[in-house]
């Protein structure tokens, strides 16, 4: 396989002291830049001053059901239809273990730049959200929490048999949204995904919101910051030791 062509991530910079880093993977055929106009309002509000925000981008790829045109993405999909079954036939296996690598990888310079990972989040839309899960919890730091937006549970039939031991990662929150009326991760996949971490033992929360396709909306932006500013809530200045 060609070694893949990676763009480096958007990043923005704590405002504050930076204590926390947010992690947010985009979806197919999008790149970081389609998420920055949701980082820049919660930075707005000010309420995340210490997060530093990092937007990776995906690399372009043959992608199946684009009839094998390259476009951004984080794994191969052979088709969209919002079907279990059909996304579970022919995972690219290889693909979101390469991403995970990725992903990873992305953890662990947060960690060496000194952030501790229980300061982390992993967050993500669709493909992205689908890879967020499965970097987060097959991660071997705890980290502080995972965002998973309009996604589903990649490689769900052999999932237990990849995460390392321990499993870290399995009381870490997972915060799940999904459209009610997405049609193409259609939102019963969604819910059985949810379903699924749950019988496994992780500590999913999940919310339905009504008329909403394969998007975001306001509501839910607002729901993603209260997740962050509970899971990373601000530590203030540094105290420096009396002379």
């Amino acid at each position: 396989m060609t070694s893949l062509i990676r763009q480096p991530p958007l990043l923005f910079p704590a405002t504050a002291r930076h204590t926390a880093t947010v992690i947010f993977i985009h979806g197919l055929g999008d790149t970081g830049h389609g998420w920055a106009s949701a980082v820049e309002n919660w930075r707005r509000r000010q309420r995340l001053d210490e997060v530093k925000f990092i937007l990776p981008h995906a690399p372009q790829i043959p992608i199946t059901c684009n009839w094998g045109m390259k476009m951004p993405g984080w794994y191969d999909i052979h088709t969209i239809d919002g079907n279990a079954e059909s996304l579970r036939k022919n995972e690219d296996e290889a693909g979101i273990l390469i991403s995970q690598a990725y992903i990873h990888g992305l953890i662990q310079r947060e960690i060496d730049a000194g952030i501790p990972a229980e300061r982390i989040v992993v967050g993500g839309f669709s493909q992205g959200g689908a890879m967020s899960i499965f970097a987060g919890l097959t991660s071997k730091v705890k980290l502080a929490g995972i965002v998973a937006l309009s996604s589903y549970l990649v490689l769900s039939l052999k999932f237990a048999e990849l995460v390392p031991k321990p499993q870290v990662n399995q009381d870490t929150p997972i915060f799940m949204a999904h459209g009610d009326s997405d049609q193409v991760v259609n939102t019963q996949l969604g819910k059985k995904s949810y379903e699924l971490l749950k019988e496994m033992g992780y500590k999913p929360t999940m919310k339905i919101y009504p008329d909403m396709g394969h998007s975001a909306c306001l509501e839910e932006l607002d729901d993603v910051e209260a997740f962050l500013r509970q899971r990373l809530p601000a530590l203030g200045k540094e105290e420096k030791p009396e002379l």
